[in-house]
C-alpha cells in the first residue's frame, strides 16, 4: 500500500503539472446521469419507499464483478480508461500511466493504485433494496454496469470511508458534488428497480436541493 508521504507527493506532482500547463485531468463522469434536477426529482418520486431488507445471506461473491468487458479489459480497467485522462495500458489492459480526478473529494492522482471503482449504489445496499431476489446473472450485470451512472473512479480511501452507506449516512466530502451524486444514485436505483427507505429519500431530496 502506498504510504501517506508518497500519496501526498503524488497529489503535489499532479498539481504542479496542472500549474505548468499540462493537460487538465477530466472529472470522472459516468454515462446516463440525469441532465436536469427536474429529471432527477422525477426519478426519485418514481422509486418505491420501503423498509430496508435484511443483509442476511449477503456476500460480495453473489455479485460477480470486474468481468471482461472487451478484449483483455475488465470492468475496473474499462472505467479507469473512461474516467481518466491520457490513460495508457499494457497488453493485459492494466493502466500504466494516466491522471484521474476524483469528483468526490477533488483529489488528482497519477497512479491507478490510488483509485477505486465505486459502486455508486453499494452492492450490500442493492441486496437490501431488492437484489436479494435477483438471479446471479442480474447481480453480475448490476455490479458491472458501465452503461449507467453506477460505476465511477474515485480516491480509494474516500471510497473505503463510504463503504456500504446510503446518502442518509454518507455524502461525498465535496458539498459541490451533492447534486451530481444524488442524480447518479436515484437514476441507478430507478434503472435497476431498487427501493429506498424514508431516511434515504429525505437525504437525497436535500442533496437535489443543492443543484
Amino acid at each position: 500500500m502506498m504510504s501517506k508521504v508518497n500519496r501526498t507527493i503524488g497529489v503535489l506532482v499532479a498539481a504542479a503539472a496542472l500549474t505548468f500547463g499540462f493537460v487538465s485531468p477530466a472529472l470522472a463522469t459516468p454515462p446516463g446521469i440525469p441532465t436536469t434536477v427536474t429529471e432527477a426529482r422525477a426519478d426519485l418520486a418514481s422509486l418505491t419507499v420501503a423498509p430496508e431488507g435484511s443483509s442476511s445471506g449477503y456476500s460480495r461473491d453473489l455479485f460477480p464483478h470486474w468481468i471482461t468487458q472487451s478484449g483483455t479489459c475488465n470492468t475496473r480497467e474499462t472505467v479507469l480508461k473512461r474516467d481518466g485522462t491520457n490513460v495508457k495500458t499494457d497488453s493485459s489492459c492494466a493502466a500504466t500511466s494516466g491522471t484521474w480526478k476524483s469528483p468526490y473529494d477533488g483529489a488528482t492522482w497519477t497512479a491507478a493504485s490510488d483509485i477505486d471503482i465505486d459502486h455508486v449504489v453499494p452492492l450490500s445496499e442493492a441486496w437490501k433494496s431488492g437484489a436479494s431476489s435477483w438471479t446471479t446473472k442480474r447481480r453480475q450485470d448490476f455490479a458491472n454496469d458501465v452503461t449507467g451512472p453506477q460505476l465511477i473512479a474515485v480516491t480509494d480511501n474516500v471510497n473505503q470511508a463510504k463503504g456500504d452507506k446510503d446518502p442518509a449516512a454518507w455524502k461525498p466530502p465535496l458539498t459541490s458534488y451533492y447534486c451530481t451524486y444524488a442524480k447518479m444514485w436515484v437514476r441507478s436505483k430507478k434503472n435497476w428497480g431498487l427501493t429506498l427507505q424514508s431516511s434515504e429519500k429525505t437525504a437525497l431530496t436535500g442533496m437535489l436541493n443543492t443543484c
